[in-house]
């Protein structure tokens, strides 16, 4: 993989830059010692490390605007970073580059029961939005399971979803609007407390867009009612292909879970030796099953799934009878990541997402993978609507072992496309699937992308290197016929 060469000029002018910059922001807003750019050297994709320029940490918009187009007049580039929760590298640094942190962004601006949405600043965490209104019995329904550190502006970066996704929808389906600052210092507002907007659906283009288009600062998000009723089935399976029929079977009969999530064999037991909530560990699979409601509706459901699941050959039922219990079934699910963290040194965590009917299929092929490259995976996915989460276990220290993971993981991805799915669910493409792009899109497909961002960014000053596995120039991309003079991004720095 690569990145763009770094611009010598921007770098041998980094101490006039950081004086201009400490002009703008207030000093302690401008991170330039080399003993703390090392906090932002890397996001969660932390094979990939590089050391910023500077860091600016601004603490209002008219900041962000006034940074932006000091930037955009002296040609330095801009990565913003939110909590650097990415787990695709969105947030890599870059040498010659300016992280743009949104820490400082973390107050909820207002909540509106009446219109049922919140408006936030983007560092504000995605978990903090639900606790602000679950004391009036709403909650803000995308829940990745990095909830508790993720931000909102993150969110909307890479359009994450999470466990409740199934029935509720992705962050693009609850965003409102969003204030956001172009690369000139333009503050735009997309959207606003209404469900619709007339026009281009330029708030789709941003959201899921990985900082290429603008900084998000702002953002107005949907809050919905509390439901009445939830209750979780944990089902135990002998294989994970009766576990993946179970699903189809369950959205094929018209039921639409909440949430609806499936770990394999080496994930459950990670899981349960990390939080002990009773996991069946003779399972090969658990399915973990949340419908909600009216108690009438759920109890109803209930009975359905669980007869389907019998009809699968399920091992294990255990349906959730208290709110603790159902937080319990979840609790493992959660923590899934962190778990596994204990079992290997090292792991990489894929995301691609297939067709629920091909589940079976790609669990089979992965488990060929893992025996050409050596490497164990355990895996954890959002089961209902076929979004996969890998995790390729391999230890850094131990020399190829990256190497390897990378192309283990490469091979999920290829795999996926090759099922009729697609390489990222919620994850992004940031620099880990970007020379993987040609899998799945065109030359003119990829072109056509990239003349979006040319609108919003002409001189590809926002987090360049990302996403586009050949960087084209903006008037290069305007004629009908591209034979380009085109740049091809140097290796990436691994740690």
């Amino acid at each position: 993989m690569r990145m763009p060469e770094p611009n010598n000029g921007v770098l041998s002018r980094r101490t006039e830059i950081v004086s201009d910059l400490r002009r703008i922001l207030p000093a302690e807003c401008v991170i330039a010692e080399e003993e703390e750019l090392r906090a932002y050297e890397c996001d969660g994709l932390t094979a990939y490390r590089q050391l910023p320029l500077i860091v600016v940490l601004p603490e209002t918009t008219e900041q962000v605007s006034d940074v932006l187009q000091y930037c955009y007049g002296e040609g330095i580039k801009i990565v913003p970073r939110g909590a650097g929760t990415s787990l695709s590298g969105g947030a890599l640094p870059l040498a010659d580059g300016i992280t743009l942190g949104l820490g400082k962004f973390n107050r909820i601006l207002e909540v509106d029961y009446k219109n049922r949405c919140v408006r936030a600043q983007t560092g504000v965490t995605n978990l903090a939005i639900t606790n602000a209104v679950n004391g009036e019995g709403f909650y803000y329904a995308p829940d990745p399971s990095s909830q508790i550190a993720c931000s909102i502006g993150g969110n909307v970066a890479e359009n994450s979803g999470g466990v409740h996704c199934l029935k509720y929808g992705l962050t693009t389906n609850n965003l409102l609007g969003i204030e956001m600052v172009l690369m000139d210092g333009e503050i735009v507002r997309l959207g606003g407390k209404y469900l619709d907007a007339g026009g281009y659906d330029l708030m789709g283009i941003v959201t899921g867009s990985e900082g290429l288009l603008g900084v998000i600062t702002e953002v107005t998000v949907r809050i919905l009612r509390s439901p009445s009723t939830a209750r979780a089935i944990l089902i135990g399976f002998p294989s994970s292909q009766s576990a993946g029929t179970c699903v189809a079977d369950i959205i094929g009969a018209g039921i639409i879970p909440a949430g609806m999530e499936m770990m394999d064999q080496p994930a459950i037991h990670a899981a349960e030796a990390f939080v002990k909530v009773g996991y069946p560990l003779e399972a090969d699979a658990l399915l973990i099953v949340e419908l909600d409601g009216p108690s009438v509706e759920v109890d109803e459901l209930i009975l359905r799934v669980e007869a389907i699941a019998r009809k699968n050959g399920a091992q294990s039922i255990r349906i959730s009878e208290s709110e603790n219990e159902r937080n319990d079934f979840w609790a493992g699910r959660k923590a899934a990541f962190p778990a596994v963290g204990r079992i290997s040194p090292d792991y990489y965590c894929m995301d691609g997402t297939i067709p629920r009917n091909r589940l079976s299929e790609v669990l089979d092929r992965m488990s060929d993978f893992s025996e050409d490259f050596g490497l164990r995976v355990a895996n954890v996915f959002h089961a209902g609507d076929g979004n996969l989460h890998p995790l390729i276990l391999y230890d850094a220290n131990s020399p190829g072992e990256l190497e390897k993971a990378e192309q283990f993981g490469a091979e999920i991805l290829k795999l996926c496309v090759e099922v009729g799915g697609v390489l990222t669910g919620e994850h992004g493409v940031g620099v880990e699937k970007r020379d993987l792009m040609g899998e799945m899109f065109t030359e003119v497909d990829l072109n056509q992308q990239q003349r979006v961002k040319c609108a919003f960014d002409p001189t590809q000053q926002l987090n360049p290197g990302k996403v586009f596995p050949t960087l084209h120039r903006c008037a290069e991309l305007g004629r009908v016929h591209i034979h380009s003079q085109q740049t091809r991004f140097p290796d990436l720095p691994r740690f």
